[in-house]
């Protein structure tokens, strides 16, 4: 029976998905966790892609160590602190040009609704105050709370709360890869970047407030990237038309894919950037929005920004985060994840070869995603009452190896499977998660009745 308690353990007052318990979780370390009873998980999937500097880092415990002794919390309205003042100078550095402005949060959810408060207070500041719609794509996922859902393309997440929240307009996501047309990717990238001018021109362009996107797509869409061609035409609508784009680089950002922002694979220039999840790598809760001075300006001389959080700016959390950025500048964390990003793709490939049930391989650098189909000729997705997303992460906990799952066409069907282990991963750790994966995949297809090719 679900949620029922582990052999020897009292029932827990915890809830959060009704779904058998898992084990104690003991320690960790690099890309391993080690529970109750010393068995050896490795962490494929960074946890939530969070880990991206691996488990139990000497140094960044020992950076946290110090700031406690110091002081665990300042208030940002009765003091500043130095870890916040420096974290926030250092992120800025790695921003695009003019990204000059940080607000820090304590998640992704947070720094989603902050960069959707921001733009429509500067809106109204500005005298633009018909403009409130935020474009976002199906499917999509940018956070848990009401206005980051309202932006959010996920049914299975967003059906029961319709009634408690103004959905926003919604575009089709760059799913090129499921296209069988006559058209190039370069075309496609272009048809579906258009389908954002077409929705503002729709909806009535004075109501357009701003586009939010991932540039490299989180679990919603199994790290999917647009053709080439898609990024520079989104930003040439979005000045066409006076709107704001908003990158999302929660799952993207912070290094996993090679880049310190996935959107810097593209050079692709936002307005408002949300960051979390690598920020601080699991550390401490942090997240971030960088702004330009441009945007947050008018805002405060209108009377200030009406938005916060109790623990934004945390010295603690700030700390920690300083530490995880010297850790990926320090030890070519981003070089890293290119390399071990390419290995890995290469072995998902090869996986692909031998399984052909996975219909396509994709992401950049550690976020990267394979996904399930019934026919690779008409990418058909697999038959959802197979529940193939969750065999094969409850398979893979079975035999060592935590990976991440979802469904991409909506959250209802298209079965993919995410590996992004964290970026201080080795050749010879990848071998043996991809070993793992291979025995996975081989009960999988034997459990479903699915082909194999040997």
């Amino acid at each position: 029976m679900p949620n029922q308690p582990a052999a020897g353990r009292p029932a827990s007052h915890l809830f959060y998905q009704s779904r058998l318990r898992r084990p104690l979780a003991s320690h960790a370390e690099g890309i391993y966790i080690w529970d109750e009873t010393g068995r050896k998980v490795i962490d494929g999937s960074s946890g939530a892609m969070v880990v991206n500097i691996g488990h139990g880092n000497p140094r960044v415990l020992d950076a946290m160590k110090r700031q406690m002794d110091k002081v665990t919390f300042a208030y940002r309205l009765h003091f500043e602190n130095e870890p916040a003042e420096e974290l926030a100078r250092r992120l800025a550095g790695l921003m695009p040009e003019g990204m000059d402005k940080v607000f820090f949060v304590s998640g992704g959810s947070e720094a989603v609704e902050s960069c959707l408060k921001l733009a429509r207070q500067w809106a109204v500041a500005v005298g633009q105050a018909s403009r409130y719609k935020v474009i976002s794509r199906f499917p999509s996922y940018h956070g848990s709370t009401l206005g980051a859902l309202a932006v959010t393309g996920y049914d299975a997440l967003t059906a029961p709360f319709l009634p408690m929240m103004q959905a926003m307009p919604k575009i089709k996501a760059p799913t090129a890869y499921l296209d069988r047309d006559n058209l190039s990717m370069e075309e496609r990238g272009l048809k579906y970047a258009d389908m954002l001018e077409e929705k503002i021109l729709a909806e009535g362009r004075e109501s357009v407030l701003a586009f939010i996107m991932e540039p490299i797509g989180g679990a919603s869409t199994g790290a999917l990237t647009a053709p080439d061609s898609y990024y520079p035409r989104i930003r040439e609508i979005c000045d066409r038309y006076g709107i704001l784009l908003i990158h999302d680089e929660v799952m993207s950002g912070a290094g996993r894919t090679g880049k310190y922002l996935g959107g810097d694979h593209w050079n692709c220039k936002p307005d408002l950037i949300a960051l979390s999840k690598g920020l601080g790598a699991g550390y401490c809760p942090l997240g971030a929005m960088i702004a330009p001075s441009r945007l947050v300006r008018p805002v405060l001389d209108a009377g200030g920004f009406a938005h916060g959080y109790t623990y934004a700016g945390n010295p603690l959390a700030c700390a920690a985060g300083l530490a995880v950025l010297d850790e990926i500048e320090n030890h070519d964390l981003l070089g890293n994840a290119t390399r071990a990003g390419n290995l890995l793709r290469q072995e998902l490939e090869g996986l692909a070869e031998c399984f052909p049930f996975i219909g396509d391989v994709r992401g950049k650098g550690l976020l990267l995603a394979a996904e399930f189909t019934a026919d690779r000729e008409t990418m058909a997705p697999l038959p959802k009452e197979m529940n193939a997303y969750q065999r094969v992460v409850d398979i893979a906990y079975e035999r060592g190896l935590i990976i991440y799952s979802r469904r991409t066409r909506g959250g209802t069907e298209g079965d993919h499977f995410l590996v992004c282990p964290p970026m201080i991963i080795t050749p010879e750790e990848i071998a043996e998660m991809v070993g793992i994966l291979e025995s996975t995949l081989a009960e999988l297809a034997a459990e479903l009745g699915l082909p194999v090719n040997r």
